[in-house]
Protein backbone atom coordinates (compact mmCIF):
# COMPACT_ATOMS: atom_id res chain seq x y z
CA UNK A 1 0.00 0.00 0.00
CA UNK A 2 2.94 2.32 0.70
CA UNK A 3 3.73 2.13 -3.22
CA UNK A 4 0.09 3.15 -4.40
CA UNK A 5 0.84 6.32 -2.31
CA UNK A 6 3.89 7.18 -3.35
CA UNK A 7 4.12 5.99 -6.78
CA UNK A 8 4.59 8.20 -10.33
CA UNK A 9 2.59 7.35 -13.56
CA UNK A 10 4.03 8.32 -17.30
CA UNK A 11 1.60 7.72 -20.02
CA UNK A 12 1.14 9.15 -23.70
CA UNK A 13 -1.15 10.32 -26.06
CA UNK A 14 -1.66 11.67 -29.44
CA UNK A 15 -3.09 14.82 -28.96
CA UNK A 16 -3.27 16.40 -32.05
CA UNK A 17 -5.33 15.28 -35.27
CA UNK A 18 -5.74 16.80 -38.41
CA UNK A 19 -4.58 17.29 -41.97
CA UNK A 20 -1.10 19.56 -42.85
CA UNK A 21 -1.28 20.83 -45.74
CA UNK A 22 2.48 20.92 -47.19
CA UNK A 23 4.53 20.84 -50.08
CA UNK A 24 5.58 17.30 -51.52
CA UNK A 25 9.58 18.02 -51.11
CA UNK A 26 8.54 18.22 -47.09
CA UNK A 27 6.71 15.03 -47.58
CA UNK A 28 9.29 13.19 -45.54
CA UNK A 29 9.08 15.30 -42.36
CA UNK A 30 5.67 15.29 -42.08
CA UNK A 31 5.34 11.56 -42.25
CA UNK A 32 7.33 11.28 -39.29
CA UNK A 33 4.10 13.21 -37.46
CA UNK A 34 1.70 9.93 -39.03
CA UNK A 35 0.66 7.69 -36.81
CA UNK A 36 -0.15 4.16 -38.17
CA UNK A 37 -1.43 2.79 -35.02
CA UNK A 38 -4.15 5.67 -34.87
CA UNK A 39 -4.37 6.81 -38.54
CA UNK A 40 -3.83 10.28 -37.62
CA UNK A 41 -1.17 13.09 -37.95
CA UNK A 42 -0.39 13.69 -34.19
CA UNK A 43 1.97 14.08 -31.32
CA UNK A 44 3.66 12.11 -28.92
CA UNK A 45 3.34 13.63 -25.49
CA UNK A 46 4.97 11.95 -21.94
CA UNK A 47 3.72 13.02 -19.12
CA UNK A 48 4.16 12.59 -15.28
CA UNK A 49 0.97 12.61 -12.85
CA UNK A 50 1.33 12.90 -8.70
CA UNK A 51 -0.59 9.86 -7.81
CA UNK A 52 -3.73 11.86 -6.88
CA UNK A 53 -3.80 11.94 -10.76
CA UNK A 54 -2.53 15.63 -11.22
CA UNK A 55 0.13 16.58 -13.99
CA UNK A 56 3.01 17.79 -12.69
CA UNK A 57 4.59 17.76 -16.02
CA UNK A 58 4.77 17.32 -19.71
CA UNK A 59 6.74 17.15 -22.46
CA UNK A 60 7.58 18.76 -25.96
CA UNK A 61 5.79 17.28 -28.71
CA UNK A 62 7.46 14.12 -30.39
CA UNK A 63 6.43 12.57 -33.88
CA UNK A 64 3.54 10.65 -33.57
CA UNK A 65 5.08 7.57 -34.88
CA UNK A 66 7.61 7.31 -32.27
CA UNK A 67 6.87 4.40 -29.54
CA UNK A 68 6.21 5.66 -26.34
CA UNK A 69 9.79 3.80 -24.87
CA UNK A 70 11.95 5.34 -27.25
CA UNK A 71 10.08 8.92 -26.21
CA UNK A 72 10.91 8.75 -22.81
CA UNK A 73 14.12 7.20 -23.11
CA UNK A 74 15.11 10.49 -25.43
CA UNK A 75 13.68 12.97 -23.20
CA UNK A 76 15.73 10.90 -19.41
CA UNK A 77 11.98 10.09 -18.32
CA UNK A 78 12.79 6.26 -17.18
CA UNK A 79 16.20 7.42 -16.02
CA UNK A 80 14.64 9.75 -14.25
CA UNK A 81 12.06 7.50 -13.07
CA UNK A 82 14.10 4.59 -12.45
CA UNK A 83 16.59 6.91 -10.45
CA UNK A 84 13.36 7.67 -8.16
CA UNK A 85 12.98 4.08 -7.65
CA UNK A 86 16.56 2.82 -6.72
CA UNK A 87 17.46 5.84 -4.20
CA UNK A 88 13.84 7.25 -3.21
CA UNK A 89 12.12 4.05 -3.56
CA UNK A 90 9.62 5.61 -5.57
CA UNK A 91 8.77 3.18 -8.36
CA UNK A 92 6.44 4.37 -11.44
CA UNK A 93 3.61 2.83 -12.70
CA UNK A 94 3.25 2.45 -16.77
CA UNK A 95 1.33 0.98 -19.06
CA UNK A 96 2.34 -1.90 -21.62
CA UNK A 97 4.28 0.66 -23.99
CA UNK A 98 7.12 0.81 -21.19
CA UNK A 99 7.91 -3.05 -20.94
CA UNK A 100 11.57 -3.34 -20.62
CA UNK A 101 12.31 0.33 -19.46
CA UNK A 102 13.94 -0.30 -16.32
CA UNK A 103 13.34 -2.12 -13.15
CA UNK A 104 11.67 1.17 -11.84
CA UNK A 105 9.00 1.03 -13.56
CA UNK A 106 6.40 -1.16 -13.22
CA UNK A 107 3.83 -2.24 -16.37
CA UNK A 108 1.06 -5.30 -16.58
CA UNK A 109 2.49 -8.89 -17.29
CA UNK A 110 1.28 -9.56 -20.59
CA UNK A 111 -0.18 -13.10 -22.55
CA UNK A 112 2.13 -15.54 -23.13
CA UNK A 113 2.53 -15.60 -27.17
CA UNK A 114 1.12 -19.43 -26.69
CA UNK A 115 -2.29 -18.52 -25.92
CA UNK A 116 -2.73 -19.59 -22.75
CA UNK A 117 -4.14 -17.47 -20.20
CA UNK A 118 -1.92 -15.76 -17.35
CA UNK A 119 -1.50 -17.69 -14.23
CA UNK A 120 -3.87 -16.41 -10.95
CA UNK A 121 -0.84 -14.65 -9.54
CA UNK A 122 -0.01 -12.67 -12.73
CA UNK A 123 -3.59 -11.74 -13.36
CA UNK A 124 -3.67 -10.19 -9.95
CA UNK A 125 -0.67 -7.96 -10.15
CA UNK A 126 -2.14 -6.88 -13.52
CA UNK A 127 -5.65 -5.84 -11.57
CA UNK A 128 -3.94 -4.39 -8.76
CA UNK A 129 -1.87 -2.38 -10.87
CA UNK A 130 -4.16 -1.00 -13.04
CA UNK A 131 -6.27 -0.10 -10.35
CA UNK A 132 -3.35 1.95 -9.05
CA UNK A 133 -3.22 3.57 -12.03
CA UNK A 134 -6.58 4.46 -12.60
CA UNK A 135 -5.69 7.88 -10.71
CA UNK A 136 -2.68 8.53 -12.54
CA UNK A 137 -4.74 8.50 -15.94
CA UNK A 138 -6.78 11.17 -14.35
CA UNK A 139 -4.19 13.48 -15.12
CA UNK A 140 -4.64 12.98 -19.30
CA UNK A 141 -8.35 13.36 -18.41
CA UNK A 142 -7.75 16.23 -16.53
CA UNK A 143 -5.99 17.91 -19.45
CA UNK A 144 -7.42 16.60 -22.58
CA UNK A 145 -10.99 16.68 -20.66
CA UNK A 146 -10.83 20.00 -18.98
CA UNK A 147 -9.29 22.42 -21.89
CA UNK A 148 -11.55 22.98 -24.99
CA UNK A 149 -8.43 23.52 -27.20
CA UNK A 150 -6.90 19.87 -26.79
CA UNK A 151 -10.03 18.12 -27.64
CA UNK A 152 -9.85 18.32 -31.09
CA UNK A 153 -7.39 20.56 -33.16
CA UNK A 154 -5.68 21.15 -36.77
CA UNK A 155 -2.76 22.88 -35.45
CA UNK A 156 0.15 21.46 -36.62
CA UNK A 157 1.48 18.63 -34.21
CA UNK A 158 4.93 20.11 -33.85
CA UNK A 159 3.05 23.12 -31.90
CA UNK A 160 0.86 20.79 -29.83
CA UNK A 161 3.51 20.61 -26.83
CA UNK A 162 3.19 24.43 -26.90
CA UNK A 163 -0.78 24.15 -25.61
CA UNK A 164 0.03 21.26 -23.25
CA UNK A 165 2.38 23.21 -21.46
CA UNK A 166 0.00 26.31 -21.31
CA UNK A 167 -3.06 23.58 -20.20
CA UNK A 168 -0.73 22.06 -17.60
CA UNK A 169 0.26 25.48 -15.98
CA UNK A 170 -3.63 27.03 -16.10
CA UNK A 171 -4.40 23.44 -14.18
CA UNK A 172 -1.44 24.00 -11.82
CA UNK A 173 -2.64 27.64 -10.90
CA UNK A 174 -6.75 26.18 -10.90
CA UNK A 175 -5.45 23.33 -8.53
CA UNK A 176 -3.45 25.69 -6.49
CA UNK A 177 -0.46 23.37 -7.24
CA UNK A 178 2.37 26.45 -7.47
CA UNK A 179 5.52 24.52 -6.68
CA UNK A 180 7.61 27.30 -6.94
CA UNK A 181 7.47 31.12 -5.73
CA UNK A 182 5.56 33.28 -8.43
Amino acid sequence: MEAATTAFKIRTRPLASGPIVTQRDRLAAIDAWYSGKHRHFGANIQAVMRPDGLPIWTSAAMPGHLHDASCARELGVTAALNWSAAELDLPALADSGYEGTGQGIKTPVKQPADGKPLVPDNRAYNRLLRGLRRQGERGFAILVGHWKALHHTTISPRRIGDIVAAALHLTHFEYKYLPGPC
